[in-house]
This record gives structure tokens, C-alpha cells and sequence, in this order.
């Protein structure tokens, strides 16, 4: 059995280049532009992965190679079986994270699509707190700030999509244990939407790492 390699992010990906394929098929006639189109989508599938084993590096080349949205599609299914699944999290390393909410309210993990799990978020609706858990170097980080909605669209940070957006602030410690600023971004107030969506963990990681120094 192989070891899964793709991440929720990089599926993401790969399914944007699929569409974007599907697309020129559908609208593109010249087999030069069509040949450009496939060899780009092939190279963009790769090119997202630091290391890969020759199986790996094959099986997403031959994204490039489909010709209709069934063969595509059951291309994807096939990838799901090599997809890494967001780390098990326990209710207590979420409390752990947290120790200042006393009355946390943990999301029913079992209900988690951890496949499709890019980084885990909740809302607490009385207390108009979002809470992010996100797996980074072997370790959970948690941030929590106040998330209020704009009542419009936008792109959100983390996915770069056109969607309904919230003010999510967060305080940060400046300087000393006393001292503390504030850091604001736009974000997706739907969290599915947000990571069926993200295909690069750039500006998550970036906003999330400046939260916790």
C-alpha cells in the first residue's frame, strides 16, 4: 500500500487544474494551444510537491493526459486514496490550547471530513470567538480572536476565493507578558468553504505564526 502524499491544500490544486483542462477542452479547438494547456496543467500538479518518489511524480502527470469530465473525475476518486488526512486531535489537546476559555466549546470531532481539512476551525456563536487549530511541525498551534461579519464578499486570506467574509482579530503579546497588539484579516465565515478552497498555505501559516510569538 502506498503512503498517502498529498495534502488537503495540494488536492485542492490538482482539482483547479483539472478544471481549468476540462475547460479548454470545451472551448479550445487548436492542438498546439490544447498541447500547451496539458503540458502546463501536468508541470503545475507537479511542481507543487517538494519530493516525490517516480510512481507519485507519474500519477499526477497523467492529469494531463484525460479528455472528458468522467475521466477526470474518476482520475480524482483515484487520488483520494493518496490523500494525508489532518492529524488525529484529541478534545484535550484542544482544551490544552486554549486554557483561558474556561467553557470552550469543542466541535463534535467525529463529524470532522479530516480528509478535507486543510486547518480546523469552529465559531462560538455567543461569544462571536473563532477558534483556529492548525498542525504545524509536529504540533498543534491554537489562535482565537474575535470574528465579525462584513455582510459582504470578498477574497479571503487564507484561500484567495470570492466569498462571504469576517473581520477575524486577533491579540498578539508585543514585547512583554503585559504589552499586547491586535492583528486583523478578512477570512471566509464559511470554514468548509474555506478549505474545500485553499490551495496554498502560505498566507495561513504567515498570519497564523505572526498570532503565537
Amino acid at each position: 500500500m502506498q503512503t498517502p502524499f498529498i495534502q488537503n491544500h495540494q488536492f485542492n490544486y490538482i482539482q483547479k487544474q483539472a478544471d481549468f483542462l476540462l475547460k479548454t477542452l470545451r472551448s479550445v479547438v487548436d492542438p498546439k494551444v490544447l498541447e500547451t494547456v496539458r503540458y502546463t496543467v501536468g508541470t503545475n500538479a507537479v511542481g507543487i510537491f517538494n519530493e516525490l518518489t517516480s510512481e507519485q511524480k507519474q500519477l499526477l502527470e497523467q492529469l494531463s493526459t484525460y479528455d472528458t469530465t468522467h475521466d477526470l473525475q474518476t482520475y480524482l476518486n483515484r487520488l483520494e486514496s493518496h490523500r494525508i488526512p489532518y492529524p488525529q486531535v484529541s478534545v484535550k489537546q484542544i482544551q490544552k490550547l486554549f486554557p483561558k476559555a474556561k467553557k470552550l466549546k469543542v466541535p463534535d470531532l467525529e463529524l470532522i471530513d479530516y480528509a478535507r481539512t486543510t486547518y480546523l476551525r469552529w465559531t462560538d456563536i455567543a461569544t462571536s470567538r473563532l477558534f483556529i487549530v492548525y498542525p504545524y511541525e509536529g504540533r498543534f498551534l491554537g489562535i482565537e480572536g474575535r470574528i465579525t461579519a462584513t455582510n459582504k464578499k470578498g477574497y479571503c486570506m487564507f484561500c484567495h476565493r470570492h466569498q462571504e467574509l469576517g473581520f477575524f482579530n486577533v491579540k498578539t503579546k508585543a514585547h512583554s507578558a503585559d504589552n499586547f497588539s491586535s492583528m486583523g484579516q478578512y477570512v471566509c465565515m464559511d470554514s468548509h468553504a474555506c478549505n474545500h478552497s485553499i490551495t496554498d498555505i502560505t498566507m495561513l501559516e504567515k498570519f497564523l505564526l505572526s498570532t503565537v510569538k
